[in-house]
């Protein structure tokens, strides 16, 4: 988004040239006419006008009138007819300070940065509007580090220059990358320094600020300006979504109660505010808001599609999708003029259809749904399904879904996936304990695409499948390793029980990094795995040594504690424990499964009664329990985390959790269905694990688990992909 004072000095540069070069009065006459077309963006109607004007006089053409096409051209990407104003202009632009920006201009916008270069490099005098356009089609094709080397060169800089180093700076978006500008500090400090702070120059520094994570300094900026546009509004709700906190909540209502009704038409300003409304989590608003508004932007349904996904309300998110009308989502898919299709791919409507289906994607990703996902995705028109977001995306989902062939066919159909592609596919294997494939792949990926959620997606992959050495091959080869990458290293160790190195690597990590509670819940989750009581209650003090004000993180950590005693048949610790959270207000995290059933979403908590068919339900229930009791089971009391009331038995309560209720719906539903597939918000019990390998053996169904770690396969011979190591 580049600032409005670009524009406007952009604005002054072309009229400037054409009041002082226009060489008649018929010349400024069609020049102006042509402004005016531009300014009402009819194009093409400029080009029609500057080739029945020009077609014998392009030796009398004013400069005037070459911009207003050259700006035309522009606006369209029409680049044939770009060159050929190019070469009918030639013999006079080397000397020309005037045309030379807006063919640099014209040539930056339409991509071709090899053109513009060679127009600039062989000019004899440079301005600083032909400055400017390099700098900003330099941005515009995403080499902001050029834009620094084309400062550098220039002796005395003007505001526009300025603002767009800090957009350069803002692009660049790491620290490190930012001492090329100074870092940011230096580019506040050049900021402070101006005398004359525009509105652009402080979006730019917005802009800078959030990019680098430092939204509290681009808050405080806001604060500075007395008459913000839209824009700035736009970059300080930004901010607030950033940062995502019950005060910036406050800070949003304020500021939105406050500012004017027109900022309210523009889609921009509106959609940011949903966002950020989201973000902070109060979805009641961000709904509001939406229905209020009359004229509703795609942006808008992504934003809300977007929010409501990460308030896990991924049902509403799809069902908004539902609402968006299909003329407005793909107005002219199926026009079947290819040329036009081509057209409509460079335009922002391309770019927001693009989005609303990411958005999409993401819900039936997090939902976890098979049959859903096939009937949504049949709705995407198959040349969206070419871009290669859409594509690393579906990677993604199939992956989660449970259905790796056809992430893989995904994958296959894309001639050169980058780092997202490639990690999506890695990571689609280890989900479903398909290890061994995933360090494959691995090692096939082009060295210079691996960052660091690579090794995160490929150490998780070893983790779930119990390579160890693999991992610990991959991680001693890691260069520079972050705080996750840690963290999914010991998860590796602390599952395989290999409690003593898991320890060492956390003394690793804090000789250089400052204590982090992310290290220390694998261990405490490894520890919970063997019923390690006396390494769960050390992990457990260190914790609350460490980190005192980490409220939700202990109450996570005393629940697993509390979990281990019980397991290890300690009940009276452990309610100790539970009695203490209660005393605190803490609430533990519910367990929900959720299921498709012919097309209808189904949640259950444990010992759910609250569906209409819920006798028939628990009937099914004990009737599955009789069945698995035949075959051998025998219920394991360790799972059994609370004392049991007088009229409960170990079997009642564990045939109460929610997974074996939503494989109960099934059954009552149709008696032999062949494929039952559920999402569990937190990790399946080692019993509930046992019951529904026996389940699939018996009922001869393959049932798909997505619990909070991984995905397990239940197979017709009763046997389960993960092997038994989860």
């Amino acid at each position: 988004m580049m600032s409005n004072i670009l524009k406007n000095n952009y604005l002054r540069f072309v009229i400037l040239a054409g009041r002082c070069l226009a060489s008649t009065g018929n010349n400024v006459n069609i020049g102006d006419q042509m402004k005016i077309l531009n300014d009402n963006k009819q194009y093409k109607k400029v080009l029609e006008l500057f080739d029945a004007f020009n077609e014998n006089n392009i030796d009398k053409c004013s400069n005037w009138i070459v911009i207003q096409a050259l700006k035309a051209c522009t606006q369209i990407n029409d680049v044939q007819h770009g060159l050929k104003i190019h070469n009918l202009i030639s013999s006079r632009l080397k000397h020309d300070p005037y045309v030379l920006p807006s063919l640099i201009h014209f040539y930056m916008q339409c991509g071709d940065i090899n053109r513009a270069q060679l127009l600039f490099e062989t000019s004899t005098k440079k301005t600083l509007p032909m400055y400017g356009a390099m700098m900003k089609g330099y941005i515009k094709n995403n080499l902001p580090k050029k834009v620094i080397d084309l400062f550098n060169e220039i002796k005395d800089p003007d505001r526009v220059i300025i603002i767009l180093l800090f957009n350069a700076c803002a692009q660049l978006g790491t620290n490190e990358e930012l001492n090329l500008c100074g870092d940011v500090t230096s580019a506040k400090s050049l900021f402070d320094r101006s005398s004359k702070k525009t509105i652009s120059m402080y979006g730019a520094m917005m802009k800078g600020f959030i990019i680098n994570n430092s939204s509290k300094q681009a808050i405080d900026l806001f604060n500075e300006i007395k008459d913000p546009n839209e824009i700035i509004i736009t970059l300080f709700f930004n901010a607030c979504a950033q940062l995502g906190t019950g005060k910036e909540l406050i800070l949003l209502k304020s500021i939105s109660s406050k500012i004017s009704n027109s900022f309210y038409s523009d889609p921009y300003v509106v959609t940011s505010l949903i966002d950020a409304f989201m973000k902070c989590g109060d979805v009641t608003s961000a709904k509001a808001l939406f229905d209020r508004s009359t004229k509703k932007a795609l942006s808008m349904y992504g934003a809300m599609m977007k929010g409501l996904t990460i308030n896990d309300q991924e049902e509403e998110a799809i069902g908004m999708f539902n609402e968006i009308h299909l003329d407005e989502l793909h107005r002219e898919n199926h026009s079947g003029k290819q040329k036009k299709l081509l057209s409509e791919m460079n335009t922002d409507r391309f770019e927001a259809n693009i989005i609303v289906y990411l958005c999409l994607l993401k819900a039936l990703t997090k939902l976890g749904m098979l049959e859903k996902a096939q009937s949504f995705v049949q709705q995407i028109p198959g040349y969206f399904l070419t871009d290669h977001r859409i594509g690393s995306a579906l990677i993604h989902m199939w992956g989660k879904v449970g259905s790796v062939d056809k992430a893989k066919r995904i994958f296959d159909k894309i001639s050169q996936p980058d780092h997202i592609g490639w990690t999506a596919m890695i990571n689609s294997y280890g989900l479903n304990g398909m290890g061994d494939e995933a360090v494959k792949l691995f090692h096939q990926m082009p060295k210079e695409s691996i960052d660091h959620l690579t090794y995160i997606c490929v150490l998780n992959a070893c983790s779930h499948s119990g390579l160890v050495d693999v991992a610990r091959s991959i991680f001693n080869n890691i260069q520079t390793k972050t705080e996750i990458i840690y963290t999914t290293m010991i998860d590796c160790l602390s599952r395989a029980a290999a409690f003593e190195e898991a320890q060492k690597l956390i003394g690793e990590f804090e000789r250089d990094h400052a204590p982090a509670v992310s290290v220390y819940m694998p261990l405490l989750s490894g520890a919970r795995n063997q019923k390690y009581s006396k390494l769960s209650q050390e992990v457990v003090d260190r914790m609350q040594k460490l980190f005192p004000n980490m409220k939700d993180s202990l109450v996570a950590a005393s629940i697993l504690l509390a979990n281990v005693y019980a397991s290890s048949g300690d009940i009276g610790k452990a309610t100790d424990i539970k009695i203490e959270l209660h005393k605190s207000g803490a609430k533990k995290r519910i367990g929900v499964t959720v299921t498709d059933i012919d097309g209808k979403l189904w949640k259950f908590r444990a010992h759910d009664r609250s569906h209409a068919e819920s006798a028939e339900i628990h009937e099914q229930v004990d009737r599955m329990s009789k069945r698995i009791i035949e075959h051998g089971h025998k219920y394991d009391a360790s799972w059994i985390v609370r004392p049991m009331e007088p009229d409960e038995t170990i079997e009642t309560l564990l045939c109460g959790h929610s997974e074996r209720l939503a494989m109960a719906a099934h059954f009552i539903r149709n008696r032999k269905p062949k494929r039952i597939q559920m999402t569990k918000n937190l990790r399946i019990c080692g019993d509930c694990h046992e019951v529904t390998k026996l389940v699939a053996l018996i009922y001869q169904c393959e049932i798909v688990v997505r619990d909070a770690n991984r995905i397990h396969h239940f197979h017709l011979n009763g046997q389960c992909s993960c092997q038994d190591y989860f």
